[in-house]
């Protein structure tokens, strides 16, 4: 039978060929690669006097399924870079590290290789903890932060209290899947209005997305860190918060907390009716806020070489 998420691939692909976009596998060090997608040297031409942007996906999916309804909106006005972090799409490493830190340093390397030196990251999820990281150990790189969706780090508190909430035993019962109802589980927790998709919907996209189970179920675990190590980083960076008001998994209040814990650099902006995967329930309004915050924060673009 046909693999109905498998078959979406291709789709996916000429979208971002569309947009411009073009895959590049790109190597780190030895045993270590990640997947992007990337300006293709045409875009790039066009593109001189923009900004770069980084999409950093979360958990459930790889980069441009993740970002699928951002990047046209995006590469109208920025570089746009979409990587797939280790263990997702084809990124692999031999490493034994699976730090957020580690994911951060590599996702840095390679877009130092690609040309990216400067660039604004945005982070959903699990991508928004290895933004925070990257913004963290590599300032001169990263110009602002949009996250959605994440926090600063997953303390064991944070993560006992969640998932009591949400009434799993862990993340990795969350987040890794392995059957239908787990996954029907993981969307009705993410998303605001549920979804109905038919049950080989499911079954397909447990079968294409849930890959590197073992990997992933490190990283998870790599992920929690006790509340004592847990200290703010001074970050230099303009961080924009963009959440969905009703995100079950980091609800209003953990945003808004940490805002105040961001200090002045912070901003904050809710978006209604939507859920943790507030980036593909409201992509139109997502997408308006986005572009909002970023062309705001890339002085070079409002100047004259505003093209259209």
């Amino acid at each position: 039978m046909v693999n109905l998420v498998a078959a979406q691939k291709p789709l996916l692909h000429g979208l971002m060929k569309l947009a411009g976009l073009t895959p590049q596998n790109v190597e780190i060090e030895e045993g270590t690669a990640m997947n992007f997608w990337v300006p293709s040297p045409k875009s790039k031409k066009n593109n001189k006097h923009k900004g770069n942007v980084v999409l950093i996906h979360g958990f459930a999916a790889e980069g441009i399924v993740t970002w699928q309804f951002q990047v046209g909106s995006l590469t109208k006005k920025f570089s746009v870079y979409v990587p797939d972090l280790l263990f997702f799409g084809g990124s692999v490493t031999s490493s034994s590290d699976r730090s957020p830190s580690f994911q951060a340093h590599c996702l840095a390397k390679a877009l130092n290789k690609l040309g990216a030196q400067k660039c604004a990251l945005v982070g959903f999820s699990y991508g928004g903890m290895v933004a925070f990281k990257m913004a963290e150990l590599y300032p001169e790189m990263v110009s602002h932060l949009v996250i959605s969706g994440s926090i600063l780090a997953m303390t064991d508190t944070i993560s006992g209290e969640t998932m009591a909430r949400l009434g799993f035993s862990s993340s990795t019962e969350l987040l890794l899947p392995t059957n239908v109802k787990g996954l029907k589980a993981l969307l009705s927790v993410a998303t605001h209005k549920n979804l109905w998709f038919p049950n080989c919907l499911y079954r397909d996209y447990l079968k294409v997305m849930f890959t590197n189970r073992e990997q992933r179920a490190e990283l998870l675990d790599a992920l929690i860190e006790s509340n004592k190590d847990t200290t703010i980083p001074n970050f230099t960076q303009k961080i924009h918060l963009l959440w969905g008001e009703k995100d079950q998994i980091f609800n209003l209040e953990v945003a808004k907390n940490m805002r105040e814990e961001l200090g002045k650099k912070a901003t904050f902006e809710g978006i209604k009716k939507a859920g943790h995967l507030v980036h593909l329930e409201r992509p139109c309004v997502y997408n308006r806020l986005l572009n909002r915050f970023l062309d705001t924060s890339f002085p070079q673009n409002n100047d004259h070489h505003h093209q259209h």
